[in-house]
């Protein structure tokens, strides 16, 4: 039996937990994460589909990520095939500091199953420094905001030039600190991921859900292009052609 056999064990093993080198300490927390949760521990960040919420531990401020028990025929496919959303998430994570792209750092995750089926997973990170998202751009006036969006088109290009491209690449998922140094971004949600070559099309595409008035286009554009050795203006145009598809304005601006 041997790796066939240990393979099996993880597999149908009622729970599952990976924790960062470094982070040992903190094992005694992750596996009791579902406990906590149910007994509504924790301040809610966010509560939707999936559910956030930070709490502390040994003096470190935690954001737990618990994702939603999926359907019964994805309990089945989750429990055998595919690697759960937490797992992506870390992964994704830990890919995401080995190119030098900002992100809460990922202390692990747990995946709990029902017998054969997957149950749910959670996601544990540090809290991010970042106090800003993209979005608070329009509602905040931040003397630095050309700053963020020229930010935000480079780091994009890092992505793109690893062939990453985050598919929830929207307004409430990059967070940003101005920092002594300059322009602090961390991205998250990371559970879904492009993975391939990413041309200019694809690339420019991949800014359709930030909106952002003509001069966001124009400073993203540029530092985009620059980058990734493309033409300024063709991107600029790409930029705003596909974020005209997109459905809903803040304060009348795309």
């Amino acid at each position: 039996m041997g790796n066939f056999g240990n393979a099996l064990r993880r597999v149908f093993a009622p729970r599952t937990l990976v924790v960062q080198p470094g982070c040992e300490a903190l094992e005694g927390f992750m596996r009791s994460v579902p406990e906590r949760f149910a007994a509504g521990e924790g301040t809610v960040v966010y509560k939707g589909r999936n559910e956030l919420r930070m709490m502390e531990c040994a003096g470190r401020k935690l954001v737990v990520k618990s994702f939603r028990r999926p359907n019964v025929v994805n309990r089945f496919v989750y429990g055998i095939f595919r690697p759960s959303k937490a797992k992506r998430s870390f992964d994704h994570a830990r890919l995401f500091l080995s190119i030098g792209v900002g992100t809460p750092y990922p202390v692990g995750y747990l995946n709990v199953r029902r017998g054969l089926l997957f149950d749910r997973s959670y996601y544990v990170t540090f809290m991010s420094d970042c106090p800003h998202t993209y979005n608070d751009l329009f509602y905040q006036d931040f003397d630095y905001a050309d700053e963020v969006v020229r930010a935000v088109g480079r780091l994009t290009a890092v992505l793109h030039e690893h062939g990453y491209a985050h598919k929830d690449y929207g307004r409430g998922n990059i967070l940003f600190a101005k920092t002594e140094t300059g322009v602090k971004l961390d991205i998250v949600d990371l559970n879904r991921m492009y993975v391939g070559p990413i041309d200019i099309k694809r690339g420019c595409k991949n800014f359709e859900r930030l909106p952002a008035t003509p001069h966001m286009h124009r400073l993203m554009a540029e530092e985009y292009a620059a980058a990734r050795g493309f033409d300024a203006d063709e991107c600029f145009r790409l930029m705003q052609a596909y974020r005209s598809t997109q459905p809903g304005k803040i304060n009348g601006l795309y």
